[in-house]
């Protein structure tokens, strides 16, 4: 084949794609014309680059970088085509679809927000400081001397029960076992050998017992210990920072009592109660730091006296938004907690 006549016919290929490419009405008709130029099996262009092995050998250069340049033009006739049935598409919506109208407010995004419990503890802790009290951390993780020894619970004490305690099994402990701490009072401890009176803290965690879950108890849960450690602190400035506190989170209109009782770790000891739907509702337990416990950490009994409070702070968050039961908080049920 003489290379005049090849390049004929690439010229009206080449003039039949551009003309067919612009006559295009819909997205059928332009796949119909891609396949009639551009299929790999059956297209025209590829029907005459199949003919190139007839040009003449010294010819074929030239009849092959004119071969690539139809190819060029009639895949932009073809991209050109299809851009402008594109552009119709977004012109012309079909019925019924629907239509952006940039004048009309925007569609607000749902935002996540902090768990019941994470912004009622923001909130203890801002109260507490407008007391005039400091926040302290500590391990969660803990040993027998800061968990029960330091707090005046003997080895004979049942609180100690390893039925009572999540006790860990740690190979070379070296001085007790490690359990996850049941109470909050760790942490006091730990500040009391590091600081000389006058002490005035609250710490707030999460706390471990093997209760059974039920309406108000699980297994765990937070609470949020107070201690004020002074010359001449008394059961009177107790119970003031208490109600204080009372008052400041649950209302004005709050009943709180206090009734005796006895904690290893304080000496008179006393259980404070809140009055909700027609009952009284277990607030935490309070009292006088034991003269032991003060001796264990260094401090002259003779010379400084303390009161300790630990509250639960999942019942002070169910006092305050009216939830009947603890397990709610853990049930991950993001319809009861998207109301916080």
């Amino acid at each position: 084949m003489a290379l005049g006549e090849f390049l004929a016919e690439l010229d009206k290929v080449a003039a039949d794609a551009a003309a067919t490419f612009e006559s295009v009405l819909d997205s059928d008709s332009l796949e119909a014309a891609r396949v009639e130029f551009l299929g790999a099996k059956q297209g025209r262009l590829k029907a005459v680059q199949k003919q190139m092995g007839q040009v003449d050998k010294a010819d074929r250069p030239a009849a092959g970088k004119r071969l690539n340049a139809v190819k060029g033009q009639v895949e932009a006739a073809f991209e050109q085509a299809r851009d402008r049935l594109g552009a119709g598409k977004s012109n012309s919506p079909k019925a019924g679809a629907e239509q952006f109208d940039p004048t009309l407010p925007g569609r607000s995004i749902r935002q996540g927000h902090l768990h019941p419990i994470t912004q009622t503890i923001e909130t203890l802790k801002e109260i507490m400081a407008g007391l005039g009290f400091s926040i302290a951390e500590g391990p969660e993780i803990e040993d027998e001397w800061h968990n029960f020894e330091a707090l005046n619970i003997p080895l004979v004490h049942p609180a100690r029960d390893p039925l009572d305690n999540f006790y860990l099994s740690v190979a070379g402990v070296g001085k007790g076992a490690l359990l996850l701490r049941s109470q909050t009072s760790t942490v006091q401890i730990r500040i009391m050998e590091k600081m000389p009176p006058p002490v005035r803290i609250i710490t707030l965690g999460r706390v471990y017992r093997p209760d059974t879950a039920d309406a108000t108890h699980y297994p765990m849960f937070h609470q949020m210990e107070g201690l004020l450690v002074d010359s001449h602190v008394t059961m009177a400035d107790l119970k003031s920072v208490l109600r204080m506190f009372a008052t400041s989170y649950l209302g004005a209109d709050v009943h709180i009592r206090f009734r005796p009782s006895f904690f290893p770790f304080t000496e008179p000891s006393v259980e404070v109660d809140y009055h909700w739907n027609d009952q009284w509702i277990e607030f935490g337990g309070a009292g006088m730091v034991d003269p032991n416990v003060l001796q264990a950490v260094g401090y002259d009994p003779e010379q400084v006296t303390g009161f300790a409070f630990g509250l639960g702070i999942e019942r002070l968050c169910m006092r305050r938004h009216n939830i009947t039961d603890i397990r709610e908080f853990y049930r991950n049920d993001v319809r009861f907690l998207h109301q916080f």
